[in-house]
């Protein structure tokens, strides 16, 4: 007799985009950029007409593509390390992670 095969041998997990920066503080600078380019092509509108919304392309590269995809990669960024996905019997649930070893430092 054949059992039904689960949901994680039937569709593996996909890994998806991964949005997220090296760290925080670098992840709210590429923002900064990105947003401040955004506010600066809106405000230049009336001074140097459509054109001026031409600054607005340089902050989709700051943004890696829109600012929902900033937004996400800001919770993949702040969550990273911190939550594990895990599956069981075709249930998927986010958990928390098991605590990482501290770091070693080399011998001076």
């Amino acid at each position: 007799m054949k059992t039904a095969p689960t949901l994680d041998a039937v569709r593996p997990p996909a890994p998806g985009p991964d949005f997220s920066s090296r760290s925080v503080p670098r992840h709210l600078a590429r923002g900064a950029v990105g947003f401040g380019l955004i506010a600066g092509a809106i405000a230049l509108v009336p001074v140097a007409g459509p054109v001026a919304l031409l600054a607005a392309l340089p902050a989709l590269i700051a943004f890696r593509g829109c600012p929902t995809c900033w937004t996400v990669g800001l919770v993949q960024t702040v969550s990273r390390g911190r939550l594990e996905r895990r599956c069981a019997d075709g249930v998927c649930t986010l958990a928390m992670a098991p605590p990482h070893p501290p770091a070693r430092t080399p011998p001076a």
